[in-house]
């Protein structure tokens, strides 16, 4: 094994770690994100709804 493919596995294993991170917090986020998305689309509706 040569220098080259240990710096590549590394590299690898660093980009999993991050993606796994990443997804981690996008998913933890998500409710919280999708209720403010629900509120928002709710109140519009209801602003239209009034508005006439």
């Amino acid at each position: 094994m040569t220098q080259k493919d240990i710096i590549t596995i590394l590299a690898i294993i660093g980009a999993l770690v991050v993606l796994g991170f990443v997804l981690r917090v996008t998913f933890a986020l998500l409710g919280p994100l999708l209720i403010v998305a629900l509120g928002y689309i709710a109140y519009t509706m209801l602003k239209k709804g009034g508005g006439r």
